[in-house]
């Protein structure tokens, strides 16, 4: 693709009333909403009307905080983006789900089914889950080691792939007059036996409009990056700089080739939260207000659950304590590195590292006016550290209506950014390739009953 024609990619990241850690107190928050379809709808149609490629759904099965401050409970994804997928008409819809605490089958068909609902809009973000909390929810005391919930994630993708991959794209015959609805030649039995999953298939769908959901990674450790490398199509990442967002680019990029793949098959999308308005200085007081609303014990709360230490016990406009070796963590590696690395950096206090985390959680945060941010984000994508951005608004509505009124404007004036959709499914957003199906000509259903029959005559 020439540079001239390149352009960014855009995902809205939904968070109920921002991502700001206290958006639900900003009092133009429409927290009485949360959980009504109208406010979604709203918000999904406004990111339609940017003609962004995608809005994207994070969850966690467990509560995320015990402070009394914090934003807790969310909608189920598939819940949800089947909803929109009936308010919407283009707009990729990626939902979060976890391969620690599923089961491929469930996951296969629900996203097939999501995907043939919306058109071919689906998108998946796999997630091997950071959150202790959420073993004791499936029956463990113990959260799986960090290597093994990647080990199990790999084999969870090969079963759902190869479940997707189980009908060919012609089985589906519905021919009224012949009384034939499927080719059985056409559709397989995948039985596979693992380590961790035994599957005998085929997926009772047919294969959708995209084949595969779009496949989203967002882990940032070594293993993480080396997951997305060998399956995710777009990686929605953390980094603080210019030239964090250089390495992480050039590092996920050079390990494509082991897989067999190119650098325009996975787009990066490192995270950004900007608070907008007509002047910096009035984008600075309005960050300003929003930090003044954080609760000290919430942050201090968050904080000490991503370092692993109790951080109540020490001064909160002091240094950050000695945290343990990232060996030790078993959690989101790379959120504890990016933390640490930014407090020792730029040598904060409590207090400052929390106010820093407040607008993104770790995610690069900017206040400044919409020429400001568009130059940000030009930065990043035409100096090799980005492929697009993952849009997260500080509050809901607000922030998303100065993104999509102020910023994505200015980024289509400069040829950035598209100013209609030239696809309908969230693959040709983003520039990718139908997955070719793996089984294609192999033997079918009607094949194996037949062997099976031969070898119970002969046993006759």
């Amino acid at each position: 693709m020439s540079q001239e024609k390149r352009q960014l990619h855009l995902n809205l990241f939904l968070m109920s009333v921002g991502h700001h850690a206290a958006a639900w107190r900003d009092p133009d928050a429409h927290i009485e909403e949360i959980f009504d379809l109208q406010y979604f709808k709203w918000i999904a149609q406004t990111a339609e009307r940017a003609k962004l490629d995608s809005l994207f759904l994070a969850d966690g099965l467990a509560t995320w905080s015990t402070s009394k401050s914090s934003l807790q409970g969310g909608l189920e994804p598939f819940t949800l983006l089947s909803a929109l997928a009936a308010v919407t008409e283009k707009i990729g819809l990626i939902g979060t789900v976890s391969t620690t605490y599923n089961a491929p089958f469930h996951v296969a068909r629900r996203f097939a089914s999501l995907d043939h609902l919306s058109g071919g809009r689906a998108g998946w973000n796999i997630v091997t889950s950071g959150n202790e909390r959420e073993a004791q929810n499936f029956g463990r005391e113990e959260h799986l080691q960090h290597a093994a919930r990647y080990d199990k994630a790999r084999e969870f993708l090969e079963v759902a792939t190869s479940l997707w991959d189980s009908w060919d794209d012609d089985a589906r015959i519905a021919d009224k007059e012949s009384g034939v609805y499927v080719d059985p030649d056409k559709i397989r039995e995948i039985e596979h036996r693992g380590e961790w999953f035994s599957v005998r298939g085929p997926l009772n769908i047919p294969r959708s409009p995209q084949a595969y959901p779009l496949l989203v990674q967002a882990g940032s450790s070594e293993d993480g990056k080396e997951f997305a490398a060998q399956y995710a199509e777009a990686i929605f990442t953390a980094q603080q700089t210019f030239q964090e967002g250089r390495d992480f680019y050039a590092d996920v990029k050079s390990r494509l080739p082991h897989y067999g793949r190119t650098p325009d098959d996975v787009k990066i999308l490192p995270g950004i939260s900007a608070v907008i308005a007509e002047t910096e200085s009035e984008a600075l007081d309005k960050e300003a207000a929003l930090h003044a609303l954080v609760s000290p014990e919430q942050g201090i709360r968050q904080l000490s659950s991503i370092l692993k230490v109790d951080l109540a016990e020490y001064p909160l406009d002091g240094p950050l304590p000695e945290t343990p070796p990232i060996e030790e963590i078993n959690g989101h590696k790379s959120r504890f590195q990016l933390v640490t690395d930014l407090a020792h950096r730029e040598n904060l206090t409590i207090r400052q590292l929390i106010f820093r985390l407040a607008g993104g959680r770790g995610h690069r945060t900017f206040a400044g006016t919409p020429i400001q941010v568009a130059d940000q984000l030009e930065e990043w994508f035409t100096g090799g550290a980005a492929d697009g951005f993952n849009v997260m608004p500080a509050t809901l509505p607000g922030g998303l209506e100065d993104f999509v009124n102020l910023v994505v404007p200015e980024l289509q004036r400069r040829g950035l950014f598209r100013t209609e959709y030239t696809g309908n499914t969230l693959r040709e957003h983003y520039g990718l390739a139908r997955p070719a199906n793996k089984f294609a000509g192999q033997p079918g259903i009607s094949a194996l009953e037949d062997r099976e029959k031969f070898k119970l005559s002969e046993f006759n």
